[in-house]
């Protein structure tokens, strides 16, 4: 699996990785990060995963947090980017996307029944249509949201260069 984050003020691609995170690892609220990332480690049953560049290991573009709801359905709990890379003024560009279309890998891993494949996660309201109109999401109720088979399979062939299969 490849992705490749794009530096938006040269437009060179960085080959990058995602990867496990643990605890440790965690960024800080302090260092302009939006969510408490030591404390939602400690979210019994939660995976963790941080999207790094190759050539630079060791700073972390963005962070996933995912969970499987009742053994079936994969919620994604947060995404964030890191906050050079907020906006239009930020350094790199599809962190966001790398991080939402491997949370769509996972759940076509650990989605079950009926769930296989879906990716479900609450939204904060102003960016519902974001969700619909750059991955495809579809809006349920509320915040409620969710990423079906078909688009994840999309996000996954963009973003993560897997070769989408089936419909």
């Amino acid at each position: 699996m490849k992705i490749r984050l794009k530096d938006v003020g040269t437009g060179k691609l960085y080959e990058g990785q995602i990867l496990e995170s643990f605890p440790n690892e965690m960024p800080l609220r302090k260092d302009g990060w939006q969510f408490t990332w030591k404390k939602l480690a400690k979210v019994e049953g939660a995976q963790f995963y941080k999207i790094t560049l190759k050539k630079s290991p060791e700073a972390i573009e963005g962070v996933l947090m995912i969970t499987l709801i009742n053994d079936e359905m994969l919620y994604m709990n947060n995404v964030e980017v890191a906050p050079h890379n907020y906006g239009r003024k930020g350094k790199y560009e599809n962190v966001a996307g790398c991080l939402i279309a491997f949370a769509c890998k996972k759940s076509f891993e650990l989605g079950k029944g009926h769930y296989l494949g879906f990716l479900s996660f609450d939204s904060k309201t102003e960016l519902i249509s974001l969700y619909q109109d750059k991955y495809g999401a579809t809006w349920a109720m509320g915040q409620k949201m969710f990423i079906d088979p078909v688009n994840g399979r999309k996000l996954m062939g963009k973003y993560l260069s897997i070769k989408p299969e089936g419909k």
